[in-house]
């Protein structure tokens, strides 16, 4: 059983108090609930959480099984956003352990910043040919691979398995003789990252994937966070970027070029190290962004599906096939499933379906309909012209996005209707993840050869 420092005992104690006041409960009623309070906090303290945190989560978790400690969290919540920027206090061991932990981020921020410039020393420049195109992922995601690897103590066995995927990729995208500016450049240059993504996940969740829906499924929350955490900080860079141009050109001093070479790339390079490190250092607090944005752009994203098929049976018009808009187009769907994604991450499994549940498979139902109406325009216009990198890569993301939309449809239907439970989606979800590497592998592989390299 865990210890519960004097601090700790402070802070049930006044949550105590606070229920206690409540006219509802019953004596008998707050001892219990005290119980689970502190088995929760106990076990959350051993998961490796501060004290603070522990509390926090415990409260929250309360807050669903007990409208008044719900109540408690909500009056308490000012205390959260002081424990997204403020690190709780820490002992000498575990000061010590935090201090070397930035140190390793820092340096592997500095590493990715640098490793993106090295090929400038032997003729590559950004903006001409490929290779950066081809490359970018890979001055990145080895070094947040062995952050993670390093961070779950992972042994060299399963470091030396989690570096192969990467020096076949580098050899792959480098070796093939590709045709420059070709289809199958391009396509390989937008998969490879997908792909190499899921050896990001294997090192994130230390090794266990296979039979761990919990592990990947905080995988998908920490990808998410990542993705909000990486467009604050290029946003901010980006005005920081500009109000430097400008300032040196109050001078006479022109930067500009010098900021797109320098300053962008290896600034983002750099931020998804340190992105990656401020995810997973608050990655148990009682609320995130990743949810609160799900809720807010769900119905939208809902509506603007909805609108998006009223307006193709009332003007007739089907998804154009052109290459942009197909990769807009897919990445739409994403962004469905990515929104699904979190509103299974931040649900309660045991609780009832909701008013957000039937928006979620209206939203899920009207992908599935658009998947629909541009598999169709594509294998109408394979059928026309024939086969081309474009068309099949665009056949190949439209069939797996459709396979996990209509079982997502079925299962979310099913739960819905109280005919199934709500982890069965949980499961598929995170199961269908390898997935989408699998074919993004596949185009980066097999797609050149297949099509001569054009």
């Amino acid at each position: 059983m865990t210890e519960i420092t004097d601090a700790l005992e402070a802070q049930i104690t006044r949550w105590r108090d606070w229920v206690r006041r409540q006219p509802a409960l019953q004596p008998s009623d707050v001892d219990e609930l005290e119980g689970h309070l502190r088995d929760q906090i106990a076990a959350l303290v051993e998961s490796g959480l501060a004290e603070d945190e522990a509390f926090l989560v415990a409260v929250k978790r309360m807050g669903r099984l007990d409208a008044v400690s719900r109540e408690f969290a909500r009056e308490h919540s000012n205390r959260l956003w002081k424990q997204l920027v403020v690190a709780p206090d820490e002992d000498a061991a575990s000061g010590s352990a935090g201090r070397t932990e930035i140190l390793v981020v820092l340096g592997l921020a500095v590493a990715a910043a640098l490793a993106i410039q090295l090929p400038r020393l032997f003729g590559h420049q950004f903006g001409e040919g490929a290779f950066y195109a081809l490359n970018a992922s890979l001055f990145v995601l080895p070094l947040l691979t062995g952050y993670f690897a390093w961070k779950r103590g992972l042994d060299r066995a399963r470091g030396a398995w989690l570096a192969a995927p990467f020096a076949a990729a580098a050899i792959a995208v480098n070796a093939l003789p590709f045709t420059p500016g070709g289809h199958t450049e391009m396509l390989a240059a937008l998969h490879l990252p997908i792909a190499l993504w899921l050896a990001v996940g294997f090192a994130y969740v230390g090794g266990r994937w296979w039979g761990n829906v919990g592990g990947r499924m905080d995988f998908v929350r920490f990808s998410g966070e990542l993705f909000i955490y990486f467009v604050l900080m290029a946003l901010g860079g980006g005005v920081l970027t500009a109000f430097a141009i400008i300032s040196f050109e109050a001078i006479g001093l022109d930067v500009e070029g010098s900021a797109q070479i320098w300053i962008l790339p290896s600034g983002a390079m750099g931020a998804l190290i340190v992105g990656a490190w401020l995810v997973e250092k608050k990655q148990r607090v009682v609320e995130n962004m990743a949810p609160v944005l799900t809720r807010i752009f769900a119905p939208l994203f809902a509506a603007l599906l909805v609108a998006l098929l009223y307006a193709m049976a009332w003007t007739g018009r089907g998804v154009s096939l052109e290459r942009e808009v197909l990769i807009g187009f897919d990445l739409l769907l994403a962004v469905v499933l990515g929104l699904l994604l979190y509103a299974v991450s931040a649900r309660d499994p045991q609780a009832s379906p909701d008013f957000f549940d039937g928006i979620l498979l209206v939203l899920v139902g009207s992908a599935l309909i658009a998947d629909g109406v541009a598999l169709a325009a594509i294998l109408t216009r394979i059928s026309e012209f024939g086969f081309s990198p474009n068309r099949v890569a665009a056949l190949g993301e439209n069939l797996v996005l459709f396979a996990n939309l209509a079982w997502s449809a079925w299962l979310y239907a099913r739960f819905v209707t109280g005919r199934g439970p709500f982890a069965a989606l949980e499961r598929w979800q995170t199961a269908y993840l390898p997935v989408y590497a699998v074919w993004a592998a596949f185009v980066v592989l097999v797609f050149p050869p297949l099509f001569r390299f054009a």
